[in-house]
């Protein structure tokens, strides 16, 4: 594993000044984690686990610690779970999160066992804390989770740490980089990265990561519920008309759709509006009747939709975990976050349930499976949400539906395989251990 950076002092000056700036933090910290709590309670369960302390009978040591921050990344590591499991059925697993959506989800991949928790602030402390109770054999951290102390603690446990699903932006190098006395002492010290793409190993190396290779990207093998795809297609038979769904909408984006929408003559397509964040549900709600649109919400109904909703203008996905059903009743997609420059959102999931994306100019977060689903015919770029809502109307309008279903589910199917080739990269560690 690598070994502990020896820091100049410009980088323990960094890494003194972050350290105090966290303590100083820490009433901030916890007021807003309360203040997140009113509207997803999830956030004030175990606040004390955030400092490092954890409670309950003292763990085994030698488990496989795996962090999946947020819902994306929880979602990304579950076939991954699978496959060290297939090959190492005596694997305990710790899983830390970072949100309540991500813990919520992350409770499904737990066995007779394992443990979960959150991820402790990274302060000097903490995460000494968080090290000496649990002693993994092993930390696999994914995709963009980075942290100066938590990486420190890991070192001076002799407790390897692995960067899986890596990607790095020219935008998060570039912030990366105004950071670098604090970060890239972290960066050397990780034991292996195994990047989503060629692009992001290039960045990743020039940022000066441990060893580096390409893997892939997971979320290619994740295979959509076929429950919530088969609800998603009947819906669409019950319902009869067309619908364009706006998937992941993010903060900023959801004016410019509305007066899109609203401006279109009729009749109209149903707009079905899923937003990236469970707290903006209501808000969300509130901003489509507002612009005149008739509405109603998911979570009012179950198996099948309620009363009036075939003449509704519009529906509210406010559930959790029902994408695959949102994109299978789907006609097209426009992809939340691309919009305004946020860097966009994933797009394979929506690939993988056969419905084609409309996205914005800003998917810098995803360049590379942006760029892939643009050859294969599974996506299109478009300037602005203006220009989206005229795309995606033509499209609905327009014969060859099958087709588009067809590319998209082909450009899913091409790029499988990241799974068992970070499996195979971790595995090693797990038997050394």
């Amino acid at each position: 594993m690598a070994g502990r950076v020896a820091l100049s002092p410009r980088q323990a000056l960094a890494r003194a000044v972050y350290a105090l700036a966290l303590r100083l933090l820490l009433p901030l910290l916890l007021a807003r984690l309360w203040w997140r709590g009113r509207r997803e309670p999830g956030y004030r369960h175990a606040v004390a686990e955030r400092l490092g302390w954890y409670s309950g009978p003292t763990p085994r040591p030698g488990a496989l610690w795996l962090h999946a921050v947020s819902l994306g990344e929880t979602r990304a590591a579950a076939p991954l779970v699978d496959a060290l499991r297939a090959q190492r059925p005596g694997l305990h697993l710790l899983l830390t999160h970072g949100t309540a959506t991500g813990r919520e989800a992350g409770a499904a991949l737990l066995k007779p066992g394992d443990l979960q928790c959150w991820l402790p602030f990274d302060t000097p402390g903490a995460t000494r804390r968080f090290m000496a109770r649990f002693r993994p054999v092993l930390g696999v951290l994914m995709e963009t989770e980075l942290w100066p102390h938590l990486q420190r603690a890991a070192v001076a446990a002799q407790v390897p740490v692995v960067l899986a699903n890596a990607r790095l932006s020219e935008r998060s190098l570039a912030r990366g980089r105004r950071l670098a006395a604090l970060l890239q002492p972290a960066a050397a010290s990780l034991t292996r990265v195994l990047a989503q793409t060629q692009d992001d190993a290039e960045r990743l190396r020039a940022f000066g990561s441990g060893p580096v290779e390409v893997c892939g990207n997971l979320k290619f093998d994740l295979t959509p519920s076929p429950v919530l795809v088969e609800r998603g297609q009947a819906w669409r038979r019950w319902l009869g008309r067309p619908v364009v769904l706006a998937a992941s909408l993010r903060e900023g984006e959801d004016a410019p759709l509305l007066a899109a929408w609203a401006a279109l003559p009729e009749p109209r397509p149903l707009l079905l509006v899923v937003p990236r964040h469970p707290q903006r549900f209501d808000e969300v709600a509130e901003r489509i009747v507002a612009a005149g649109l008739r509405l109603m919400r998911r979570s009012r109904w179950t198996d099948m939709p309620a009363a009036g909703s075939r003449e509704a203008d519009a529906w509210l996905g406010d559930s959790l975990g029902e994408m695959p059903l949102y994109y299978a009743l789907a006609d097209v997609a426009l992809l939340g976050g691309s919009f305004a420059p946020l860097g966009g959102q994933n797009l394979i999931e929506a690939a993988a349930c056969g419905c084609p994306v409309l996205m914005g100019p800003h998917t810098f977060n995803f360049a590379e499976a942006a760029e892939l689903a643009l050859q294969a015919g599974a996506a299109e770029r478009v300037p602005d949400m203006a220009q989206a809502v005229q795309r995606a109307v033509a499209l609905v309008q327009a014969p060859g539906r099958a087709r588009r279903v067809e590319q998209a589910l082909a450009f899913a199917r091409a790029h499988r395989g990241a799974t068992e080739r970070t499996a195979q990269r971790l595995l090693p560690f797990l038997d050394r251990g």
